[in-house]
């Protein structure tokens, strides 16, 4: 069985950082890319940034200057490093990884998600 445990999230004043942390744990052979998504009151959930198993990184215009991902593949973590928060950033943030369970079989999984509150 695999699982993706996110921590990390919380209350924090506009302009405040935190830092988001996502490990994979279970049955599988490798883990190709592992991003974050979040999803706000009423919204359709979106893309906050991805990053391949070999460092390469993509974030959303969004938070392009104020968010890092980044990801640590001894421990099976991905991490999300996020400065100058703004109260849109307001959302449930979830951890996403496409792991790869059988010779040719890859399977996208998803974590529990981590309420993260900017106030104003």
């Amino acid at each position: 069985q695999v699982r993706l445990v996110e921590s990390g999230g919380g209350l924090v004043q506009a302009g405040g950082s935190l830092r988001l942390s996502c490990a994979a744990s279970g049955n599988f052979f490798s883990i190709n890319a592992m991003g974050w998504y979040r999803q706000a009151p009423g919204k359709q959930r979106e893309l906050v940034a991805v990053i391949t198993s070999g460092g390469s990184a993509n974030d959303a215009d969004s938070v392009k200057g104020r968010f890092t991902i980044s990801r640590d593949n001894a421990k099976n973590t991905v991490y999300l490093q996020m400065n100058s928060l703004k109260p849109e950033d307001t959302a449930v943030y979830y951890c996403n990884a496409r792991l790869r369970v059988g010779l040719i079989d890859y399977r996208d999984y998803w974590g529990q998600g981590t309420q993260v509150t900017v106030s104003s």
